[in-house]
């Protein structure tokens, strides 16, 4: 199929799915319908094919200068996490059982090493340590009835594949930021059409619609054509996996290095012939349906960089190691406790108000480990009162473990309030009252975080964060600053030669 074809069949198809729609709204609901009539299957036929094609034609010149700087900013960011992340309690894990697969024969880096393993065990390895800390990049969401900060971790299943290709293949930073973008604009789409059911009913969209990024990135690489590219699509459909009831565990980075991983499965597999289906995201039985009960085809048909995601709606770069959906009220809540000067003994009670999407995300309300605590409002608020601060080295067993610690998160009231969730799922406003003794309290609110585009993390403070995360892992300070200097003109570079040395030791 021709793109004038289409782009003309896409459209006639948005119309008549907005035609159906009001259709159906319009239908008095009687229990005979609502039992018989099946879940309408938009028809966006060409979809894959169009995704392919965007794939394999899309040029760096198409890329906007903005966008490339965006882009600069979570590649560095990316790298710094995958150091800490590689000396988190998974890191060790990762290298153990990669030691059991693999023994010659790898031209790809694990960071933080001198190890050496095939591509698809570094893509693994890397995405594991970069989503290790739940630190990582997270993509905004633009409709109401999507959460924010929920629809996927962009760079951590991207990045991976895409380096690890670049060192085996000697391939120029160019083309290694060309990549990167496919992927993140590929990934970003698929998750802002596919229905907020797929999130809702547990699927965690980084593990599965990562997959697509990663592969996306993987085929511009390896030169796939079309077709190639539409089986492996396919295939990544196949692979794509990850529950969102192991958040709090290992398991939950083991998503985001598994599609870093499938990615690059997926594209070796179409490249030697692998054959899957051409169809693969909007076939009645294919990705969107089945996975989310359907998708809206305007989130994507003829969307894919136009504009690209980095620009609209833009890509979040965390402030804290923790779940996106803390973050608005940490900010805010440091500020309270700097500006008021509050002591955690000053404290009676805290009430944290969110709205349901928060609730339904952030499950460990009494936490036990570090992993619990990253999806815990109710330590977030109190480690931030304890210390004034919460970085990596507040995010540990230990720390979570203190006395002082469960005691004050215990005096966290986290509950959904009424106007955070009037405001929508696409923000996280927090409402906060910090009670304290004697009667008097303190009042904040906050929709967005330090690092959302509406309040952006400059080059240089996204330097000072990857400073801090070399810094945990006790990276060689002279690296440190040659990996923020090279990614800074990443473009430029003939190849990454100079950044693989500079993150390896």
């Amino acid at each position: 199929m021709k793109r004038r074809q289409f782009f003309s069949n896409s459209a006639a198809a948005a119309g008549t799915l907005a035609l159906a729609g009001m259709a159906t709204s319009c239908a008095p609901a009687t229990k005979e319908n609502a039992a018989s009539a099946p879940p309408a299957i938009p028809n966006a036929p060409g979809l894959t094919h169009y995704v392919s094609d965007f794939i394999v034609n899309a040029k760096y010149e198409d890329i906007p200068d903005n966008v490339l700087a965006l882009g600069r900013k979570s590649i560095l960011d990316g790298f710094g996490l995958a150091l800490a992340g590689s000396v988190s309690e998974m890191g060790p894990l990762v290298r153990r059982y990669l030691a059991t697969l693999v023994t010659t024969g790898g031209n790809a880096t694990l960071i933080g090493s001198l190890i050496k393993v095939p591509v698809r065990f570094a893509a693994l390895a890397n995405g594991i340590y970069i989503h290790a800390d739940d630190y990582d990049d997270t993509q905004l969401s633009v409709a109401p009835d999507r959460i924010y900060g929920l629809l996927t971790h962009p760079t951590v299943t991207v990045l991976p594949p895409a380096f690890a290709q670049a060192e085996a293949r000697k391939i120029s930073g160019k083309e290694l930021t060309l990549a990167y973008h496919v992927g993140v604009e590929v990934e970003s789409k698929i998750a802002e059409a596919i229905n907020p059911r797929h999130y809702g009913d547990g699927f965690h969209t980084t593990g599965t619609i990562g997959s697509f990024g990663s592969a996306a990135a993987c085929a511009r690489l390896l030169g796939l054509d079309v077709k190639q590219i539409a089986y492996m699509l396919g295939i990544a459909a196949a692979e794509a996996g990850g529950l969102r009831n192991n958040f709090g565990s290992m398991t939950k980075p083991f998503h985001a290095g598994r599609a870093a991983e499938n990615g690059v499965v997926a594209a070796d597999l179409a490249a030697i012939g692998w054959t899957a289906s051409e169809e693969i995201l909007e076939a009645k039985s294919g990705f969107f349906h089945a996975a989310g009960g359907g998708f809206n085809p305007d989130a994507i048909v003829n969307r894919l960089g136009k504009p690209w995601n980095f620009a609209e709606p833009g890509v979040s770069i965390k402030p804290f190691p923790s779940g996106s959906l803390t973050h608005p009220a940490m900010g805010e809540m440091l500020r309270l406790v700097l500006e008021n000067n509050i002591s955690a003994a000053d404290v009676e009670k805290i009430d944290m108000g969110g709205n349901s999407g928060m609730m339904n995300a952030l499950i460990h309300h009494r936490p036990k480990n570090a992993l619990n605590a990253k999806f815990s409002m109710e330590f977030c608020m109190a480690i931030l009162l304890l210390e004034r601060k919460a970085g990596l080295l507040e995010f540990t067993d230990e720390v979570v473990q203190r006395a002082d610690v469960q005691d004050l998160l215990q005096r966290v009231n986290f509950y959904i309030d009424p106007e955070a969730e009037k405001a929508g799922l696409n923000k996280m406003t927090s409402v906060i009252k910090v009670h304290l003794r004697g009667g008097k309290a303190i009042s904040g609110r906050a929709d967005y975080a330090k690092g959302h585009p509406s309040n952006p993390m400059s080059y240089d403070e996204t330097a000072d964060k990857f400073r801090g995360c070399a810094d945990y892992a006790k990276w060689p300070k002279a690296k440190t600053e040659t990996v923020i200097q090279i990614v800074k003109d990443l473009d430029n570079a003939p190849d990454v030669r100079g950044l693989t040395a500079a993150l390896t030791a």
